[in-house]
């Protein structure tokens, strides 16, 4: 690229509130350099997790990093009404009295919502979501933009999860991965050639649904043991719940195996087997380069994950395998919501094209000198 090229390139970005400029702290002999980085103190993001237990609201410049200062949670509301109130008030109490403005990050340029379930892409509606029906037929990105008037996008999370990992963690420089969300309910999502698989109507990746049990529990589908209820986060604190004869979250299931104040070897082991299911199916059917497996039930024991990769060999086309990593996740869904955002703000004003095989490019060559 030439001089001028970049300058023009640079001044755009400057204009668009993507770049700031500050002037080289140590200059030494001469004019004094012009240093460029991402907004952060002239613009910032907003990420909104829905989740549960928990629901979270967070702040970052374009940068993408994350500042504990700035993160709001609250418990999930029974009423989707209760939850938009509240995802309301945890905004405002990050915003100055303007209504337009972080403290310390500067203008906010958009929100970017993480949800669970089935998200049409065509009508921005969570047209079904098994683990929290209260979204069911919902659009909470725009009643929030109505509410708010910021613009809001939504992602499904393990869409937004995927983009995180792409924008800020192991999966930089990567074209084709996928990201297996075993949270609350399991999620896919999968990145090919650079894009999303969404589907038809953005409903694609819905691993979660498939029957591996035939007179399993039942889902929040409607339907009975779907591979959700045997493979993931959730599933885990409801075998440790039942052994102790009380409820527990993950995150305590966790630290009670760590701490060594119970034995869930047999519950750990079970779920590991069927997660092993879900991440060679993922890997048998659409051959990533790299699979990354978000949850905490591998933070229980430092053998989980070599516990489960054992069994994924057993169960993997081998040809297949050798051609993929799987990979401890290292980002979060609030991370996601952020990367989602500043994904939709940066392809809104530079949108990525498909990638052209030689063919096509010589063809594209050939018209441009003939014009």
């Amino acid at each position: 690229m030439s001089a001028p090229t970049v300058s023009k390139a640079v001044a755009s970005l400057l204009e668009h509130g993507f770049l700031e400029e500050r002037e080289d702290l140590d200059p030494g002999m001469g004019r004094p350099a012009k240093l460029l980085h991402l907004a952060c103190q002239t613009a910032s993001v907003l990420g909104i997790v829905i989740d549960k237990p928990d629901c979270w609201v967070v702040a970052a410049g374009l940068d993408g990093e994350l500042n504990p200062e700035k993160m709001r949670s609250f418990p999930l509301p029974k009423t989707y009404r209760s939850l938009i109130q509240r995802l309301q008030e945890q905004v405002n109490s990050l915003m100055q009295a303007s209504g337009e403005k972080i403290p310390g990050r500067g203008k906010v340029l958009g929100i970017g919502v993480s949800v669970p379930g089935l998200v049409n892409s065509q009508t921005d509606e969570i047209v079904f979501s098994p683990n929290l029906h209260l979204l069911d037929g919902r659009r909470p990105a725009a009643d929030l933009e109505g509410a708010l008037g910021i613009e809001c996008r939504m992602f499904q999370e393990a869409h937004a999860l995927c983009l995180g990992e792409l924008m800020y963690g192991a999966a930089r420089g990567l074209d084709n991965f996928a990201m297996l969300d075993v949270s609350t309910g399991l999620g896919l999502g999968v990145m090919s050639g650079g894009q999303l698989l969404t589907g038809h109507s953005g409903l694609a990746g819905e691993l979660g649904h498939i029957t591996v049990e035939r007179h399993g529990i039942p889902c929040g589908c409607g339907n009975h043991g779907c591979l959700e209820t045997v493979a993931t986060d959730s599933a885990l604190a409801r075998l440790v719940s039942k052994r102790i004869g009380r409820e527990v979250s993950i995150e305590e299931t966790v630290r009670l195996i760590r701490e060594g104040q119970i034995d869930a070897g047999e519950e750990l082991a079970a779920t590991c087997e069927y997660l092993a299911i879900g991440v060679s199916a993922v890997i048998n059917i659409f051959n990533p380069t790299t699979l990354f497996v978000h949850g905490k039930l591998m933070g229980a024991d430092e053998r989980v994950f070599e516990d489960m990769m054992r069994n994924v060999q057993r169960r993997t086309l081998r040809p297949s395998l050798a051609d993929c990593r799987v990979l401890q996740a290292r980002g979060s869904k609030r991370q996601g919501a952020v990367a989602g955002m500043i994904h939709h703000l940066t392809d809104s004003w530079a949108p990525r094209f498909p990638k052209q095989s030689s063919r096509e490019r010589a063809e594209t060559e050939r018209v441009g000198r003939s014009s």
